[in-house]
């Protein structure tokens, strides 16, 4: 009886696969891969396709070793997943790369985002892309095609990292819808490829690949199956989007659960109906993954980046004393002093001199404020984020958990703090917090599996709720006094 299923998750940095047993949902084995990265002071940000599909086959004799003869010729489907918005450009016959994989946060092509971008207002892009800016992608090619015309020609196509390992297993080119929009070629109101947002740079669709359909299989080909020992034709599921993914593994969990990585970034997951109305100036709207309507993927304007920097400026430098010095300043108490309030906008424009990067903000120093008061700031106000983003998705009861995975999820002061904002929604953690993507690769495979192991949810104490949406108010007053009625500050607005 086939009863293995196998979810691989490519992030930007590691490559990690499961194995999991069909009836019981549980991990059998488990194998990762770590990913260098070529970086330059340029905003370089590459890594090799070739040394990609490696770790990929030795990922997969890592698993099979684990599982033994017995158990690895029991797998009966594989799911796929991974980060989004990278290029590289290929022969489309036999997927050899001609490009190193130029990763999503490269930053060469940031000088042609104003010639993407020359003569087409948010309007345009509102109607396309259902967000309010041009995709990076878009200007990425603009540069690569400046400097490599001749990549350029119909025996070659574009592919991101995921179409790149998607083809490894089933010598089928297929992107997911948040890729596609990373890329700029996808019209997301229509949910189809874009013709016109390609002309832009000068292409058309068959440069891209085709679009996934749905939970659409595609069979394990011949060469891959040799290559890993499987039967070839068994079924893969994918490419997905990473948080197709993790939204995917938590909808077990709740019926319309809001799924969130508090990752080096902060993205929050929802599924909203096709007939809801909403806006956002940061959205990734995809197909619903669970049903009819609306995956939104919602990107914060803060992370576990902006974290770092805190734990290293204000705490130590050696990062595991700053995360145990963290925990006992928690502990004493779940908030900085009465008035002093940041914003944790480290990456975004200045909102005085915009040309410049770095809209951090403290507001309410005086001078009895510590180092740790400021880090205490810092530290909440990503909460504090998370909850103004999604309050009104929290309001409109469109949701009826929290589900929370990526690092900061282990803080048990943060996630106190989170559930203590989306009172009274239960507020879970992922148990196995690596596993989350892998799992919900197979949902199209194996609900079983797909749904993730959570830890119980967060015991809030009405007093210290109230003290935190108290400071929670002041958060938002801040923005507001800071940024105004500007698209940033707007959060997820529903209606």
């Amino acid at each position: 009886m086939r009863d293995v299923f196998i979810g691989i998750d490519l992030g930007t940095t590691v490559l990690k696969a499961a194995a999991f047993d069909g009836r019981t949902g549980k991990a059998l084995a488990v194998a990762g891969r770590r990913l260098p990265v070529e970086t330059g002071s340029d905003g370089r940000r590459e890594q090799s396709p070739r040394e990609l599909a490696g770790a990929l086959w030795l990922v997969l004799a890592a698993l099979r070793r684990a599982l033994g003869g017995d158990r690895w010729g029991a797998v009966a489907g594989i799911g796929m997943a991974a980060q989004g918005g990278s290029t590289c450009i290929v022969d489309r016959e036999t997927g050899a790369p001609h490009t190193p994989l130029i990763l999503w946060s490269d930053m060469r092509g940031f000088p042609f985002v104003p010639q993407v971008s020359r003569g087409r207002p948010l309007a345009y892009w509102r109607r396309h892309t259902m967000r309010d800016m041009p995709c990076m992608g878009l200007a990425r090619l603009l540069w690569l095609r400046q400097r490599q015309p001749r990549l350029f020609r119909p025996s070659n196509c574009y592919a991101g990292a995921g179409e790149l390992l998607f083809f490894q297993l089933t010598g089928t080119w297929r992107q997911d819808a948040g890729n596609a929009l990373q890329t700029g070629c996808y019209h997301a109101a229509r949910r189809e490829l874009d013709p016109e947002l390609l002309a832009i740079v000068g292409l058309d669709e068959s440069f891209v690949a085709p679009m996934r359909r749905g939970h659409e299989l595609q069979a394990l080909s011949p060469v891959a199956a040799r290559r890993a020992g499987l039967p070839a034709g068994i079924p893969v599921a994918g490419p997905y989007m990473d948080h197709e993914a993790g939204y995917l593994s938590a909808a077990g969990i709740g019926g319309r659960p809001l799924q969130c990585s508090l990752g080096t970034a902060w993205v929050g997951n929802v599924m909203l109906s096709m007939k809801a109305k909403w806006k956002s100036s940061v959205q990734l709207v995809l197909p619903g993954v669970t049903g009819p309507g609306w995956l939104v993927v919602q990107p914060l304007l803060a992370g576990n980046l902006g974290l770092d920097w805190a734990l290293g400026q204000f705490l130590d430098t050696n990062h595991g004393r700053a995360l145990d010095r963290m925990a006992v300043l928690f502990r004493e108490d779940l908030l900085p002093p009465a008035g002093l309030v940041a914003l944790p906008w480290l990456y975004r424009a200045n909102p005085v001199q915009p040309d410049v990067v770095g809209a951090g903000t403290v507001i309410g120093m005086s001078a009895s404020t510590t180092r740790e008061d400021i880090f205490k700031a810092v530290a909440v106000s990503l909460p504090f984020e998370l909850a103004r983003v999604f309050d009104a998705v929290r309001l409109s009861r469109g949701v009826d958990c929290v589900v929370l995975g990526g690092g900061a999820s282990k803080s048990a002061a943060l996630t106190q703090l989170i559930g203590a904002l989306f009172d009274p929604l239960p507020v879970v953690a992922y148990e196995e917090r690596d596993l989350a993507g892998a799992r919900g690769t197979v949902y199209a495979l194996n609900r079983t599996v797909a749904k993730a192991r959570i830890s119980r949810a967060v015991q809030v104490d009405p007093r210290v709720r109230d003290r935190v949406r108290t400071r929670f108010e002041q958060y938002v007053k801040a923005v507001h006094h800071v940024y105004g009625k500007s698209a940033d500050a707007t959060g997820l607005v529903i209606g």
